[in-house]
């Protein structure tokens, strides 16, 4: 009696052995709450599905998973929960992401952990299912900019010899529509002819080329949500411009000078969203050392966008730099949470006839730029 059940108890640690975690596996499904977008933003949140499957003839009670979401700047966020698996070795777990800022995320490997029926093994495991994904910025929708109108008193003397971005009146042919566009734009019969709303696309006259500038020095930003605004607040005019159909480029400072040359394609634009995505406030020193190494590549008579919280002679250097280039500069002021003297820097501005406008919070920035200053 006493050898048959040794027999049974070492079969069944044998059996124990070989139905272990360490054989797991699973597969990972991510999917978006909102599936009618294509992409991630931030504030959103992510669906995420994980399959496990126990190779074996084991039954398991319980399975506690371990899973851990990692964020580029080494940020984590840890989630657990018990699932019970079926007679065949097959669990699911479900759960949602909490929402999410802008930045890459991963999944690094899940640890698995169970015990058998009666309590007398322990088993452990890791499972490798691997799931990337992208955070969007937050971004606003921006209907109009004041500085790009033909008629604004914003618009410098090296723009003023330039005609603006007007549509002329020859159709260009038919694009699908975007939110904010006339009733008289509709293109009627393409839309009747496709069942999707259709506009007319107009000819555009030509334009200056849009220079973004990104300051990304650490010591010039109190918070990190201020550099999330600046993040945003570019992330935003590469979407109003892309919209217009306009020339753009991207230049971000930090430890290392990106600059990302004016162009009108919209694979040009994703590839600067995406820098942005994994863009952090990591620069050191001064921004004119940075962007005179990078010279060449801003094209003259262009329009000089600079995005950054700083104010004083640091920026005047770098709107005379600009002016010296004929290129046409402006200042949006990004502020903290506390608001900051911006009404004294924006007034210091247009006494020297330089456009400039302070932003708070992003919902701000269409009427800032809509009406030139704030």
């Amino acid at each position: 009696m006493l050898f048959a059940m040794c027999s049974i108890l070492v079969g069944y640690l044998l059996l124990g052995g070989y139905s272990g975690m360490s054989r797991a596996v699973g597969k990972r499904q991510l999917t978006l709450v909102n599936e009618q977008f294509d992409l991630l933003h931030a504030g959103e949140q992510m669906n995420v599905k994980l399959n496990v499957n126990i190779p074996g003839y084991l039954p398991f009670p319980y399975i506690i998973l371990r899973e851990v979401l990692s964020k580029h700047n080494g940020q984590s966020w840890s989630f657990e929960e018990s699932v019970i698996p079926s007679f065949r070795g097959q669990a699911q777990l479900v759960f949602r992401t909490p929402p999410l800022e802008r930045g890459r995320y991963h999944f690094k490997d899940t640890d698995c952990v169970s015990e058998d029926i009666f309590g007398l093994l322990e088993n452990k495991g890791t499972i490798h299912a691997p799931g990337q994904f992208r955070v969007m910025p937050r971004t606003v929708f921006i209907p109009y900019w004041q500085l790009f109108d033909r008629n604004s008193r914003l618009v410098g003397p090296q723009t003023a010899l330039s005609s603006s971005r007007r549509e002329t009146t020859q159709i260009n042919g038919v694009r699908d529509y975007v939110y904010g566009d006339r009733l008289t734009r509709i293109h009627w019969n393409a839309t009747a002819r496709t069942g999707a709303w259709k506009s007319k696309e107009f000819e555009h006259e030509s334009v200056p080329k849009t220079m973004v500038i990104l300051d990304a020095i650490a010591t010039h930003y109190s918070s990190e949500a201020q550099f999330e605004l600046a993040i945003s607040v570019v992330s935003s005019l590469l979407e109003y411009r892309n919209r217009e159909r306009f020339g753009i480029g991207l230049c971000t400072l930090g430890s290392r000078t990106n600059v990302i040359a004016s162009t009108e394609s919209v694979l040009e634009r994703q590839k600067m969203l995406h820098h942005l995505i994994d863009m952090d406030a990591d620069g050191v020193g001064q921004l004119l050392p940075k962007l005179e190494s990078a010279s060449r590549l801003f094209p003259q008579g262009a329009y000089f966008i600079l995005v950054s919280p700083s104010s004083g002679p640091s920026v005047l250097e770098l709107i005379r730099w600009a002016d010296i280039r004929g290129m046409s500069p402006t200042h949006l002021h990004i502020l903290n949470s506390k608001g900051d003297l911006s009404k004294d820097w924006v007034s210091a501005l247009r006494r020297r006839g330089i456009h400039g406008c302070a932003v708070s919070a992003l919902e701000d920035l269409p009427n800032a730029i809509g009406r030139g200053y704030a």
